[in-house]
């Protein structure tokens, strides 16, 4: 790619995208530049980079501006569905930083939009906007399945222990109503980036992960159906980066087993909507995918506001 192609000629979009234009654009190319997939590192490093900065509205009106053009930029506006609300009058988050700013790292103090100090209109009082976790394992109907419940906890705890002390301002929401139908395990949102997670408990042994089917020993294992949910929440949410993971436990709670083989295609990785992962290599690839995410320390209230809402 030339150097001097603007990040809108990059992705091929025009200067009036959405953001759901820009995150479609950006999913398209990242698929065809990526190294794993036969691209080129450098070409996939100006992909991410023009997503990067067009995603992020203070970004893109600085770039804007230095063409010389004013920004159009507008957040796509969610649409109301389930108990997940509408999005709030600006459409998304807003966040001013300074021109000549470095860019922001896991490990900054965590930035509220809007600033707890806000009291009036914000949307979520103070005690949950800090709150790092939010919800527990529960019955589902009438009668409760305590598989199911051990097997979330395991996860929240593995979740709390491993990746939220490195990502402070990380938020995990546990149990919601997929806007779809059925229900979400768990949502870890972390400044433009949700990560949608589901579980499975199997037995210690070596899987082969296609893509789309699970399999060991010839046998065929279904995963949870997590990618329809992880493209209606993005429908709900063009503002950020959703993707869906599957973490596999083992009985004994070794967080290297199972192993998982993984065909061409089937990686793990920010561009796939449906992960199988273990335990280990899931808290890898979340802090990967969410830590180095545009504003990881920046903790949205009307987001966050919104996935509350969607918690049965």
């Amino acid at each position: 790619m030339a150097q001097r192609r603007t990040h809108y000629e990059v992705l091929g979009i025009a200067r009036t995208a959405s953001a759901t234009e820009i995150k479609t654009a950006y999913r398209k190319a990242a698929r065809v530049t990526h190294p794993d997939h036969g691209g080129n590192a450098e070409d996939f490093g100006a992909v991410t980079l023009a997503y990067e900065t067009l995603i992020d509205p203070a970004a893109r009106e600085r770039y804007d501006r230095s063409y010389g053009t004013e920004s159009s930029y507008l957040r796509g506006k969610a649409p109301s569905a389930g108990g997940y609300g509408s999005a709030g009058p600006s459409g998304g988050p807003s966040v001013r930083f300074e021109s000549n700013a470095p860019r922001s790292s896991a490990s900054d103090p965590t930035v509220f939009v809007p600033p707890l100090l806000e009291s009036p209109a914000s949307p979520l009082d103070r005690a949950k906007s800090i709150q790092q976790i939010h919800g527990a394992p529960r019955k589902r109907g009438i009668f409760g399945a305590q598989a199911r419940m051990a097997r979330e906890a395991r996860t929240i705890q593995l979740l709390s222990r491993q990746l939220l002390p490195a990502l402070p301002s990380t938020r995990l929401v546990n149990g919601l109503h997929a806007p779809g139908g059925g229900y979400i395990d768990h949502a870890l949102l972390c400044g433009y980036r949700l990560a949608i997670v589901h579980s499975m408990l199997l037995p210690k042994g070596v899987y082969r992960w296609d893509g789309s089917s699970l399999f060991r020993g010839g046998k065929h294992i279904d995963p949870p159906r997590i990618a329809p949910s992880v493209h209606q929440m993005q429908a709900l949410f063009p503002e950020l980066n959703v993707t869906g993971w599957t973490v596999i436990h083992s009985p004994d709670g070794n967080l290297h087993e199972p192993v998982i083989d993984y065909a061409r295609g089937g990686e793990p990785g920010p561009t796939s909507t449906s992960n199988v992962i273990n335990a280990i290599n899931l808290v890898r690839e979340l802090k990967m995918f969410l830590g180095t995410g545009p504003a990881p320390n920046l903790v949205d209230r009307s987001v966050l506001s919104r996935l509350l809402g969607g918690m049965y």
